[in-house]
Formats: structure tokens, sequence, C-alpha cells
């Protein structure tokens, strides 16, 4: 799988070269050609969320290889095009928008199969080694590129896209899912999209990451999106020497990784990310003010480095928030995000470009990394343990008189007896639980106290369906499972909480 997904990527950063310089060969509109990069990312803004919640639900395997085919096909048309000389700058940015509609679909699934495929202490190597993939491609690849666009065309390399795409059908065909059998009926997409929502929103340690992430991708875009233009207008550069620099930046990527295991030994995720922050914005002053080549070149080494020392960071430590269940759907907004960023972002310091120039726009998105920093002040990165995302087990399955079949939302309300002198606190524990029950399920959450019994606390949450009650119980983590054995701390001892299900009626009122 790595090895395909290499050989594919090289065939991604070729097509990029080939998109950004043809698009150079019909105009020299910064806007426009920022629009190539937003034309590939704006699929994942789109279609993620929707495609992770269908790599949760369907046949992975089936999934993967239809959304290969599709980029195949695109890609394959943006060669032929090319060649016959049929492509314009409207047609080569709609064509390279269904490329990236295909790489939306697989990329939050093919991102969370990888870590699978070891065990759970690698994990987070398991998911650099992900983006040293994409990095070092991003050494090779474009030096490929750019040497074969001078000797031939971007067609070539748009059809060599296209083979790439077929080595990552081959090794999917040959590999099958280990994931265990559903017990309960399968979700509506509907229902599965709002679960994954749920989710998210009701992870304060997912929201900052996301926040950072969005800060950190809005104005890192701009060396990526303007480089053609620096390399073709302030260093003179043609298409070779184009792909020479960004074979730096993959240089200095995969440099990088290898320095990346001793730094997360000193360093947490925040400052990890505040580091390379503060490294691309001086790259960003280096590519707006240094007409040299060579040094350049060097800049975009030490580009490189911190570009996949914040890509890991993000990538990892939020990857690494998130329990099975909710992996591809979870991992799709994070992408959205991400890419989202990299979309609007590259959109947005393209115009700028076009009124102020390239400098300063390069110059504004340098500030902006390092004023960014400052949201670490308010949406801090919190580490998830492992073992803490494992199923709790064999927690109890909630059941129902036999005649009845429950349609609408359910009701659960749960009964607490505390201790005298201890209602504060099992209110605060309760609190904290609310994130669990709205993260596994639930719409809505209250915490009432009794007017004639001031010890009696009842917990009341609302879940759509009975069968997502259900999975509400499947989805509880050992994390969840410690903050409902908490409450016992401040409960009457011997007094178990007493849990009532409330359904719609089951009597027609004529």
């Amino acid at each position: 799988m790595w090895s395909a997904q290499f050989v594919s990527n090289i065939g991604n950063w070729m097509e990029t070269v080939g998109a950004q310089w043809l698009m150079l060969s019909f105009t020299t509109s910064a806007l426009y050609i920022s629009l190539v990069q937003t034309a590939a990312s704006l699929p994942i803004v789109l279609f993620a969320i929707l495609a992770g919640t269908i790599g949760d639900l369907v046949d992975r395997r089936r999934f993967l290889i239809a959304a290969q085919s599709m980029m195949l096909l695109a890609a394959a048309a943006l060669g032929v095009l090319a060649i016959a000389g049929a492509l314009a700058p409207w047609s080569l940015l709609a064509l390279l928008f269904v490329v990236g509609t295909g790489q939306a679909l697989t990329a939050p699934t093919w991102q969370t199969l990888q870590p699978e495929l070891v065990a759970e202490g690698e994990r987070t190597q398991a998911i650099s080694l992900g983006s040293v993939n994409q990095n070092l491609a991003r050494a090779v690849g474009p030096a490929i590129g750019g040497a074969l666009l001078a000797a031939t065309s971007a067609g070539v390399l748009f059809l060599c896209n296209a083979a790439s795409f077929a080595a990552v059908i081959v090794v999917i065909a040959m590999w099958h899912s280990t994931r265990p059998p559903a017990r309960l009926p399968r979700e509506h997409v509907g229902a599965a999209i709002r679960a994954g929502g749920r989710y998210v929103m009701a992870s304060p340690s997912l929201i900052a990451i996301l926040v950072r992430a969005a800060i950190f991708v809005f104005f890192a875009s701009s060396l990526w999106a303007l480089l053609p233009l620096v390399a073709h207008s302030r260093l003179h550069l043609g298409s070779g020497g184009y792909g020479l620099l960004l074979g730096c930046v993959g240089a200095g990527a995969v440099a990088g990784a290898f320095v990346l295991p001793r730094l997360r030994v000193r360093f947490g995720p925040g400052a990890l990310l505040s580091l390379a922050s503060v490294v691309l914005a001086g790259v960003a002053l280096c590519l707006a003010y240094v007409p040299v080549p060579i040094l350049v070149g060097v800049v975009l080494v030490v580009a490189g480095s911190a570009w996949i020392l914040a890509l890991s960071t993000l990538n990892s430590v939020y990857q690494l928030s998130l329990p099975r269940w909710v992996k591809a759907r979870g991992m799709a907004f994070y992408l959205m995000v991400y890419q989202g960023g990299n979309a609007v972002g590259s959109a947005v310091l393209g115009v700028i470009a076009n009124q102020v120039g390239v400098a300063t726009t390069l110059a504004i998105a340098a500030a902006g990394l390092v004023l960014g920093i400052l949201a670490a002040l308010r949406f801090r990165f919190v580490t998830v343990a492992p073992e803490d995302l494992r199923p709790a087990g064999d927690w109890p399955a909630p059941h129902l008189f036999d005649d009845l079949d429950p349609d609408g939302p359910v009701l659960v309300t749960v009964a607490y007896q505390a201790r005298s002198g201890c209602v504060p606190d099992l209110v605060r524990a309760l609190r904290r639980l609310r994130y669990g029950r709205r993260r596994t399920g639930a719409t809505s959450w209250r915490v009432w106290q009794d007017g004639s019994d001031p010890n009696r606390v009842l917990e009341e949450f609302v879940v759509a369906s009975w069968d997502e009650h259900q999975r509400q119980h499947e989805r509880l983590t050992t994390r969840d499972e410690r903050r409902i054995s908490a409450l016992r701390d401040y409960t009457v001892s011997g007094a178990e909480p007493a849990v009532t299900h409330w359904i719609t009626p089951q009597i027609r009122v004529e």
C-alpha cells in the first residue's frame, strides 16, 4: 500500500507541475495560477464528509477502486486533450477538479488504512510515514515532472499520472479489510454524517486541532500557490528549474521526517506547530525578497522540513484522537478544514497578489503565520492515550418490552442519589460526562435536581432512535466508562442509578 501510494503521489506531483506550467502558458495572472491549487483542493471541502461517512459504512475495497478508476479516466482525459491542444484555462481547472474529487472520495478512508496495519504502539509513526510518502514524492515527482515537461509536454505528465492510479487499483484489489462485522443494521448515510459531526463538535480536543490547522494552512498555502510566479517572474526559471525548486521542498521534508521522532520526544505538538509556523514565516519573507535561485533552493529545503513537521503533528494528533467507529468520517472533517484552508487561502492570497504584488502578499502570509501562534492561548492540544479510545467491552445493552417496536427518538433518564454534601461534585462530574454522551449519539443533554429531594439528581439525554441508542452502547470507550464509574464516588453506596428509556407511545389516539 505504501509503495502504491508513493507511485500515485509521484504522478500527482507530476500533474501539478504540468498543470501549473500549462496555466502559465495561457496567462500570467496570479489569480489563475493560484486557482490550479484551489481546483485540486476545493473538492475536499465539498465531498470529504460524505466520502468519510461512506468509507465507514460500505465495503472500503470496492469504494476505493471506484474512486481511483474515476481519477484514472479524468487524468487520461487531461492528457489526451492537452496533447491535442484542446485545453483552455477553465477546461483545465474543471478536469483538475474531477481528479481532486476522486482524491476527496478516497482520502478519509485511505488515511485510516495504513495505521490499522501496524501495532497500536506504532500508529503515530505509521501516520507520519504516510506524510513522509507524500513529501518523498514531492522530492522526486516535481524533478521528474520538470525534466519530462522540458523534453515532452504537459499532456505526457497527465498520462503518467493516469497510469499511476492503475498501480493503486491493483494493490487495493489484492487487499482485504479486517474490519469486524457489524452486529446492528447499517446506519443510513444522513444519520452517519450527523453522528460524525456530533462526535467532532463534542470533542474540545478535536476542535482545537481544527482551528489551529485552519489558521496555519490558510497562510502557509501562499508558499505553494505563489511559488510558480516566484520561479517564473522573480527567479526567471523554466519548467525544469521550477521542478527542482519543488524537489528541494520534498528533499527537506524527507530530511525532516528523520528528525521528527527526536523532536517529538523533546517537544509537545503545540510547540512543534509553533516552531514550524515561525520557520515558514521566514521562508515566505525569503521568497518575497531574495532573488538568488540557489539561496531560494536552500530555503525551500528548510521549508520542506517545517512543512512535514507541521503536517505530521496535526495529522497524527488528530487521527489518534478518534476511535475506530468514526475514523474515516472524523478524518473527513480534518481534511475538509486542511484542504479548505488550502483552497480558500490560495484563492484569497492570489486575489491579494493581483492587487498588491507577490512580494507584499508573501509578507502578509509571514505575518499571519507568526500571529497564528497566538491561537495556542485559547486552543491547546490535548493528547488522548490510545487505550482511552478502546471499546468499553461488554457494556450492558438496553432492553425493551418484547412487544414494543419504538419509532422515533428515545429519551434516556438516569436518576442518581447523591451522598450528603456531594451534589456539586456529582453535577460537575456529570457535566464532564456530557461530552461522552454527545460524542456517542445524544442530540441533547441536561441535568436536573429534584425540588423535593435536593440529593436526587437526574441526568437526561435524547437519542435519535432506538437503533442509535444501541450503537451508543457499542461506541462507549474506556474513557467514557471510567467517567461513568467515577460517579459512584459521589452517590450513596449500594444505590444504583435508575435508568429509564422513554419512547414515543405505541398507542393510536383516534
